[in-house]
């Protein structure tokens, strides 16, 4: 089984922290780079199997100088599926950590502050509410990315082991 280390620097996906903190990792050195915005992360993001991320991309930034943040568990990451699409323009993404650690969901924030969490509330939202731009439901993404195991908080995995346990015991009674 490969350690994180490899897992996460085999990957060209950018990653975002649990604090959005928006991190790509450089394509040539393998450092993670801190993204300023949340905008300039889903343009990496929407372009990163065309235009892979590499350090010369971040104003002053190259790659003999030192990662701005390591992978560590000092904060739960999670990497997002590669060229998914930006957030049409006057709305908001936010991921949100669910407390079991399992998944981020996504919702989207609307220009007039309503809070979507599916692709038929958009589709709602769009009709009472055309776009000047034409902005159609396909523009909004609600995969969730994949939380790195190996950054959940311990206490967490140990709550996870033994409700597993608890399941198993009940079966083995049975």
């Amino acid at each position: 089984m490969a350690d994180s280390k490899t897992l996460t620097s085999s990957s060209k996906r950018p990653v975002i922290s649990q604090n959005d903190i928006y991190v790509a990792q450089c394509k040539l050195c393998m450092k993670f780079r801190e993204i300023d915005t949340q905008e300039e992360f889903e343009e990496i993001l929407h372009k990163i199997k065309q235009e892979p991320f590499d350090c010369s991309k971040k104003d002053n930034c190259r790659c003999d100088d030192p990662a701005d943040i390591e992978y560590d568990s000092t904060r739960t990451w999670v990497k997002y599926k590669p060229n998914i699409p930006k957030t049409p323009k006057g709305f908001k993404r936010i991921s949100v950590l669910r407390d079991d650690y399992s998944k981020l969901d996504s919702y989207y924030i609307t220009p007039t502050g309503k809070q979507l969490r599916s692709r038929n509330e958009i589709a709602a939202y769009l009709k009472d509410h055309p776009q000047p731009n034409g902005v159609s439901a396909l523009d909004f993404d609600f995969s969730s990315p994949k939380v790195m195991q190996d950054t959940i908080p311990d206490i967490i995995v140990k709550q996870k082991d033994s409700a597993n346990k608890k399941v198993k015991i009940a079966k083995d009674e049975v």
